[in-house]
Parts: C-alpha cells; sequence; structure tokens
C-alpha cells in the first residue's frame, strides 16, 4: 500500500497561490474559544511550508454541522485567531469563501501570506459536492493541498470537485503522514498484530472486523458491540445494548473467526449497573454468560482487562478504534484507561500503537497518553473507512507520482 499520490515536496511552491484543504472543524467553549487545538496543531508543518517556500496559503475548512445554513456560531473567525497565534504570523479571516469580495482578497495577498475562509458548508454545494461550488473554489488557486485527513472519506465540492480541476492536487504532510501509519500498519505490520475495536454498536464496524480477520493475529472486542456479540451466543444480557437486527450477522462474524485463523476475544465479564445514573457502591461484576434481568453492561470486568493485557503483552503492531465501555462517566471509564495505559506501556518497548481517532483519540488524551502512543489519526471516520479498506475520496482525487 505504497503512498502513490504526489505531496508538498513534490511541487514548487514559491509565488503560488495554494488552496489548502484543512481539518479546522475543532471543538469551541460558549464563548467561542478553541477548546481543543490538536487538529490546528496538526496541520502546522504543511502550513509553514507553503508560507516559507513564498506560496500564499488559502485555508479552507468546514465546521460543524450548520447544514448549507449562515450560523454565526459555526463561523471560523475565532480559529483564524487561534491559527495565527499557533503559527506565530497573522492569518487574515474572510467572511464567505465564494464570490467577487473572497477574489478580490486572494488578488491582494503576497507571497508568504495566509488567509483562512469561512465555512465552507454555510453552502449546500459543499456536502453535495456540487460542481459549481467546485469551479468557483477552484479559480482561487493554482495548487491545490489536501491536509485534511478527517474529511478524506467525504466526496465533497472540497476535497473531491476541487483537485479534479486543480492540477498538480497534492498531500499535504499531516494527510501522508496518517496514509503513511495506517498504510503500513495494515500492508506491513510487525507480528503479533492486534486489533482492539470497542465502541457501542456492531454495524459501525462490522466491515472493519471483517476486512482486519484476514491481517491481524488477534482481535479484542469491547464496548457496547460486545453484547449483541453474547446474545448470538445465546448469554443472558439483561438491558445491555443491543442491536437486534444484527443478531445474524453477529453469528456469521463468530463462525469466520473460527475458520479465520485470527484469534477472536470477547470479554470474559463486565462491570454492570442498574441504570447509568448509578452510583458506585451499586455496580457490580458479572460473568460474561449471566447478566441479570434490568442490568446494564456497562464497561469490560477486571478479569477481561487482565486478559486483555495478557493479549497485548507480545504485540509489535495495534490498532485501536473505539472506547471498551461508557468511558464518558467516570464509573465505567476503568476498562478504557486500562487499555491505554497498557497501549502507552507497550509502546515504551518498541510496539507501533495506532488509535484511530474518534473516541479512542478523545480517551487516550483525556487520560493523559497521548505523548505515550505511536500515532494518534486525527480523523475517525476517515480512519474507520481506511481499516475497512474502502478507497478514500479525498485521497483517490489527488494527482499519482
Amino acid at each position: 500500500m505504497a503512498f502513490n499520490k504526489l505531496t508538498l515536496d513534490d511541487v514548487d511552491l514559491k509565488g503560488k497561490r495554494v488552496l489548502t484543504r484543512v481539518d479546522f472543524n475543532v471543538p469551541l467553549t460558549p464563548e467561542g474559544e478553541v477548546a481543543d487545538d490538536t487538529r490546528l496543531r496538526a496541520t502546522l508543518p504543511t502550513v509553514k511550508k507553503i508560507i516559507e517556500s513564498g506560496g500564499r496559503a488559502i485555508l479552507m475548512s468546514h465546521l460543524g454541522r450548520p447544514k448549507g445554513e449562515w450560523k454565526p456560531e459555526y463561523s471560523l473567525k475565532p480559529i483564524a485567531t487561534a491559527f495565527g497565534k499557533l503559527l506565530g504570523k497573522k492569518v487574515e479571516f474572510i467572511d464567505d469563501c465564494l464570490g467577487e469580495k473572497v477574489k478580490s482578497a486572494v488578488t491582494e495577498m503576497r507571497d508568504g501570506d495566509c488567509l483562512l475562509l469561512e465555512n465552507l458548508r454555510f453552502y449546500p454545494g459543499e456536502e453535495k459536492n456540487d460542481m459549481q461550488m467546485a469551479k468557483e473554489l477552484a479559480e482561487l488557486g493554482d495548487i491545490y493541498v489536501n491536509d485534511a485527513f478527517g474529511t478524506a472519506h467525504r466526496a465533497h465540492a472540497s476535497t473531491a470537485g476541487v483537485p479534479s480541476i486543480i492540477q498538480p492536487a497534492v498531500a499535504g504532510y499531516l494527510m501522508k503522514k496518517e496514509l503513511d501509519y495506517l498504510g503500513n500498519a495494515i500492508a506491513n505490520p510487525k507480528k503479533p498484530f492486534v486489533a482492539v475495536l470497542g465502541g457501542a454498536k456492531i454495524s459501525g464496524k462490522i466491515d472493519v472486523i471483517n476486512n482486519l480477520m484476514s491481517k491481524v493475529d488477534r482481535i479484542l472486542i469491547g464496548g457496547g458491540m460486545t453484547y449483541t456479540f453474547f446474545k448470538a451466543l445465546g448469554y443472558k444480557i439483561g438491558a445491555s445494548l443491543l442491536e437486534e437486527g444484527r443478531l445474524e450477522m453477529a453469528k456469521d462474524i463468530l463462525d469466520k473467526a473460527k475458520s479465520s485463523g485470527c484469534e477472536f476475544i470477547l470479554p470474559i465479564d463486565s462491570i454492570i449497573a442498574p441504570n447509568l445514573d448509578c452510583r458506585k457502591d451499586e455496580i457490580k461484576v458479572a460473568i460474561a454468560e449471566e447478566i441479570p434481568d434490568g442490568w446494564i453492561g456497562a464497561d469490560i470486568g477486571p478479569k477481561t482487562i487482565d486478559l486483555f493485557e495478557e493479549k497485548l503483552d507480545d504485540a509489535k503492531t495495534v490498532v485501536w478504534n473505539g472506547p471498551m465501555g461508557i468511558f464518558e462517566k467516570e464509573l465505567f471509564a476503568n476498562g478504557t484507561i486500562k487499555i491505554a495505559s497498557k497501549l502507552a506501556d507497550i509502546t515504551d518497548k518498541g510496539a507501533i500503537t495506532i488509535i484511530g481517532g474518534g473516541d479512542s483519540a478523545a480517551a487516550v488524551k483525556e487520560f493523559g497518553f497521548t505523548d505515550r502512543v505511536t500515532h494518534i489519526s486525527t480523523g475517525g471516520g476517515a480512519s474507520l473507512n481506511f481499516l475497512e479498506g474502502k478507497a478514500l475520496p479525498g485521497v483517490e482525487a489527488l494527482t499519482d507520482k
């Protein structure tokens, strides 16, 4: 899975208008300040390269889900200020992304300038991959750069439409880094290769499980989807999360696992609760087969933590996507914390550990392990699609080497 697209290093940027898709979809505080600047920091190397090479960086991004309408709470203006501080240089902001005002702002740019356009999703054409919108955006640049891995799985005007018009269309440094890590993990993993998969629903992970089963040595399953597997095995699951319509799918996976040569490991116990707002003294541990009526499985139990840690001990490559329990609630966070801690330990010993964005990335950050894993993906949905073996439209659209 060698990366065969042009990158920033393959093009001459001096004096060029470099239209760059970034992922500035970051959380804001109620006061409109940036609450987490991870994604802003992640794209600094790309923007610095453009401006230091004498290019003119025209940045475009979406923020939230304004659904094609102008909503001031989704303006990128505060992000221009925050990014400028990180960049150590003023980032000009213009309150639109299309039209004459934007064209004239771009015309006035000098080499080494940086300009951020307003939220792309204020126009319905962005998510529809409207070619008229793509053409108008494309008029702003001589070179196109995609550094927004978090949106690479979407065929939108700014990710698929624009690069079909502007050539060369190249990968930024963050995009390349993401694809190198994920690509090497899947194509040339050091073994044993272990996947840790959690999260609420089997339906969201079915393609990942099917794709990885032929590639990994072990799959460890946690999170809410555990209980659909338990039900498929005939276990009592009380009031735990169940995807009734996915029971046959769960049975198929369990059958396939037997003949795949991949160890498919389910929890052997669970932390259970009478309700999700209960007190600490009300939670119990239940063995996998016997969750009492009315009780909810909310995290992996202590014996499962021991088992999973043992199965990760000798791992040389690990991909983790999805928490082990309802980690947002302190009572049910222990399984996720323990797995994050174990991954940090084996990374210290030389294992490659890749956290696939989304809730797993949030958990690793929240529990303080950010600097002790190999790579944290900036795109949950994109990394999932990649692990499913699907093509990413935002990558496919870039110029081949």
